[in-house]
């Protein structure tokens, strides 16, 4: 259980580290990049391959339908 802690620690402290770089990097702050990531790009990201899933469920439905209709 020990390890487990240690290791949540790590990554949150990596992840945390990472924003605060990016934020120098970009010349924002801390606030605006969180802001980016998990408000604009995480969405995005979460509805995106939601739908590209959807897209390829129907090309896939499609495309064995026109299988089905050769045969």
């Amino acid at each position: 259980m020990n390890l487990l802690l240690e290791l949540a620690y790590w990554v949150y402290n990596y992840c945390t580290d990472f924003v605060i770089n990016l934020a120098n990097i970009l010349n924002l702050s801390y606030y605006e990049v969180n802001f980016f990531l998990f408000i604009i790009l995480y969405p995005a990201l979460l509805l995106g391959t939601a739908l590209l899933f959807l897209i390829q469920k129907w090309r896939l439905k499609k495309w064995q339908m026109k299988i089905f209709n050769e045969q």
